[in-house]
């Protein structure tokens, strides 16, 4: 019989009543080979996170996988420790996860502004942004883990309690992980992120007329993540994608062949407006109305919090009047350290302006600090993958600028500061909410609270060390702007646009309002502005092969001939999925590693290897190679 978690897990008690699935014996599950096989993990999750979000936009939560991996990796190593070690590796999975979707927000931004970022400075604030968004978060521990029981529902950390309870199975979950990575692995390896021997676009550009683009990467870890996010957040990212490449671009391209010769490109003076092509019309135009569309759907989330903002504040403040702190002393280390690293962090990145370290430290722990409990509490109502970090971040961003430029910081020097304080608030922001997720975890299993506080943290602050070393590592590629680039940066881009606009006052102004305009008319439709604006604003040869991972679930789910067979199924692609990221991701990073220190020089593709046939070709290949072993799978 398959075990599962008692129905008081889900809210019939008050917190304080609850009795956890581990209710008696030793509440301790680390050791050092939990530990190792944690951090472990957290780099692998750093990373793939890291590069597979700075592709697509898109991060994909690592709880679930990680608790999968973790419960192998326990029954080989270190079978005493059972479910109470697997959570405590699911818990620094998340770490390393968590902090990945966070620094890959803004940090980017530095090197889009054109500025260089040091190993010490990303690291010293990051880690500020760490322990201060764990600090806090451990503050109100008790409220939204506890006193909330029942009505926060924290779904995500359900799901991963349920699984580990169920954690018999995860061997076929880890069989199918398997199949992912050798996939994803192996399609990545002989395309551009590595030996670049085949093509892996189909492309097809009109630049008559009608300018028009539509193109599909080939590529493993965005089908997986297509696969895992589902058909309508896939469809509603490639609506958004339609309406840039079929609508506003072909508009523009109308008007800009009826201009003057001596009229040039905004951003790019060697080029005449009427001489532009899909390109430049994609990278200096139809760009900026999707930052545009993100910026108003920054700002409307971000006011549609201010309820959940008071009310959250309310309550904490309220439950702190009549309970005692429930600050263990770990917490009150972790939120003192949070706090002077965060000092440090600004005295070390505001270049010898006092002030500015002085004021714009106070302001970013302020920000984070509110944005932290709203953070914590919405991931109990719609857990980390949804959480609105992007939002926040905006607002954020935008109150830390017209600091900056009220007092007069506007050097592109300033800027940088300004993005590193930026980094300090979106690491914390996101930190908390996979802190809180793995917490609950620890609540509704029986763990103890101190242990994932300390296994969380450390695992956390390797994937600081990771993500930063990931993004210099890219530097020359992420630094690339315009149309085409490998790592889109959708989010990191916006923030670029957004300051570096705020400080110079050379924004293309009119192309920002008609997208916030566009973002408030999708509002007032009832339409998801973010998501839409996300896939107006990547490639389409990105959002197309998302949809085809969608559409593969699609595929899965009608073909299943019982509710059970499709459940059974759509878990089994979940976990190939997840292969398919991973794998993706981290074979990519290898490529590019082996390629930066001159281990292997990958060869231009050509002859048929370089047509649209040979990527048609990897895009049946990987089709096949994804639906094949899900619909084989055993249901029974």
């Amino acid at each position: 019989m398959d075990k599962k978690l008692s129905k008081d897990a889900y809210g019939n008690v008050p917190g304080k009543d609850y009795v956890p699935y581990i209710s008696s014996g030793s509440k301790i599950g680390g050791n050092a080979a939990v530990l190792i096989i944690g951090i472990i993990l957290a780099v692998l999750f750093a990373a793939s996170t890291a590069y597979s979000g700075m592709k697509s936009g898109l991060t994909v939560a690592a709880g679930i996988p990680g608790s999968i991996i973790g419960s192998a990796f326990i029954s080989a190593f270190s079978k005493k420790k059972g479910l109470l070690g697997k959570n405590l590796i699911q818990g620094m999975a998340s770490g390393g996860e968590s902090v990945a979707s966070g620094i890959i927000f803004v940090l980017p931004a530095v090197l889009l502004i054109g500025s260089n970022v040091s190993f010490l400075e990303g690291f010293v604030v990051g880690t500020g942004g760490v322990l201060f968004g764990i600090g806090i978060a451990s503050i109100v521990h008790k409220y939204l883990i506890v006193e909330e029981h029942g009505k926060l529902m924290y779904p995500e950390s359900m799901a991963i309690s349920e699984t580990l309870v169920a954690s018999e199975g995860a061997g076929e979950s880890i069989k199918f992980m398997g199949i992912g990575f050798g996939i994803g692995g192996i399609i990545t390896a002989v395309t551009s992120s590595f030996l670049n021997v085949a093509n892996n676009v189909i492309s097809y550009v009109n630049e008559s007329f009608y300018k028009w683009k539509f193109q599909i990467e080939v590529n493993p870890l965005l089908l997986g993540i297509g696969f895992i996010v589902g058909l309508d957040v896939s469809l509603t990212m490639f609506a958004g994608s339609i309406l840039a490449n079929f609508g506003i671009l072909p508009l523009i391209g109308y008007f800009t062949a009826l201009g003057q010769s001596n009229a040039f490109v905004w951003n790019d003076p060697g080029t005449a407006i009427n001489a532009m092509n899909v390109s430049n019309i994609s990278g200096s135009y139809v760009k900026y109305i999707g930052a545009g569309m993100m910026l108003s759907g920054g700002l409307i989330g971000a006011i549609r919090l201010i309820p959940t903002i008071i009310s959250s504040i309310k309550e904490t403040l309220s439950a702190k009047s009549t309970n005692k702190a429930d600050s263990s002393s770990v917490g009150t280390l972790i939120l003192l350290g949070g706090i002077i690293i965060g000092f440090l962090a600004g005295f070390l990145i505001s270049g010898g302006n006092i002030l500015m370290a002085v004021v714009a430290s106070i302001l970013s722990l302020f920000l984070s600090l509110l944005f932290v409990i709203v953070s914590g509490r919405l991931t109990g109502t719609i857990g980390t993958s949804n959480l609105p970090v992007s939002g926040m971040t905006i607002a954020s961003l935008v109150l830390v600028t017209l600091l900056f430029v009220a007092l007069g910081w506007v050097s592109p020097e300033n800027n940088k500061s300004l993005l590193l304080f930026g980094t300090f608030i979106v690491t914390a922001i996101a930190i908390a909410g996979g802190y809180c997720q793995s917490q609950k975890v620890s609540f509704i299993l029986g763990g103890d609270k101190s242990e994932m506080q300390k296994y969380f943290a450390i695992a956390s602050i390797v994937g600081v060390a990771v993500v930063i070393g990931t993004i210099l590592l890219l530097s020359s590629q992420l630094s690339l702007t315009g149309d085409d680039v490998t790592f889109a940066l959708p989010q990191a881009n916006l923030m670029a646009t957004l300051t570096a606009g705020i400080i110079s006052g050379e924004l293309p102004w009119v192309m920002i309002i008609v997208g916030t305009v566009m973002g408030i008319v999708l509002f007032l439709l009832n339409l998801p502005i973010m998501t839409i604006a996300i896939g107006f604003y990547l490639p389409i040869s990105t959002t197309s092969i998302i949809l085809i991972g969608a559409f593969v679930r699609l595929l899965i789910e009608r073909t299943s001939k019982s509710e059970k067979e499709k459940d059974i199924k759509v878990s089994n692609g979940i976990s190939l999925s997840s292969g398919l990221v991973a794998g993706g991701s981290i074979i990519g990073l290898v490529g590019i590693i082996l390629q930066v220190s001159g281990v292997i020089k990958g060869i231009a593709p050509s002859g048929f290897a370089e047509t649209n046939g040979m990527a048609f070709l990897l895009l049946a290949a990987l089709v096949i190679t994804t639906i094949v072993p899900i619909i084989k799978s055993k249901t029974s």
